[in-house]
């Protein structure tokens, strides 16, 4: 259990934090704690809302016949973005509604819910997420060069193998065999020693078939 002192260490850090003046004074300080717990429970339940409504997002695909009812899909979809817009849970849920859209072959509704999260990313795991998506949805369009060029620049090295990958299957669609056999190599270095790289060396594989 924290102290109030350690409480109101914790509420000056993020006022400053987040740009705001510090409270001085015992009577304001003793205001800002209950209000900084009080902000805490609110996110506490936000995210607990979220969480919910994510949950039933995800259910819409536990049916019969394994596809999720689209207007259900909808409506949830648009809650999270309503409610809880920026969250994870919200952004997790475009990356659902995108991945129906493309089962459904609108790849312009995925391409649209995609972008959306890679602009404003809540953190680089979903921001990385929605590249490479976005990238995969772009060559299933036939726009493999811009896919290509959505995929430049530096990733973080947790996703370095996956983005390397990605560009050789997308140099391989170009017909660049030399250029995707460069980016299966640097993705098969870039795997943990005790990476499965059966899929990936398979690629390689093939493309040493076709020089042959």
């Amino acid at each position: 259990m924290q102290t109030e002192e350690e409480q109101i260490a914790q509420v000056k850090d993020w006022w400053q934090r987040n740009g705001k003046p510090m409270l001085t004074g015992g009577a304001l300080a003793l205001v800002v704690v209950f209000g900084w717990q009080a902000w805490q429970k609110y996110q506490g339940n936000q995210a607990q809302g979220a969480s919910i409504v994510y949950q039933q997002l995800l259910e819409t695909a536990l049916n019969p016949s394994g596809t999720p009812d689209a207007a259900k899909v909808a409506e949830l979809a648009g809650k999270l973005k309503s409610d809880f817009g920026g969250t994870h849970y919200a952004q997790y849920g475009s990356l659902f509604v995108a991945k129906v859209a493309v089962e459904a072959g609108k790849l312009d509704d995925a391409a649209a819910e995609l972008k959306a999260v890679l602009d404003k990313p809540a953190d680089k795991t979903l921001g990385e997420l929605a590249r490479q998506r976005l990238a995969r949805v772009l060559a299933a369009q036939g726009k493999a060069e811009d896919a290509l060029k959505l995929l430049d620049g530096d990733a973080d090295k947790a996703f370095l193998a996956s983005r390397e990958e990605l560009k050789g299957d997308l140099l391989v669609q170009l017909g660049r065999a030399d250029d995707a056999h460069a980016a299966y190599q640097k993705a098969k270095a870039a795997l943990p020693e005790d990476a499965a790289v059966g899929g990936l060396q398979m690629k390689l594989d093939d493309l040493a078939k076709g020089d042959a």
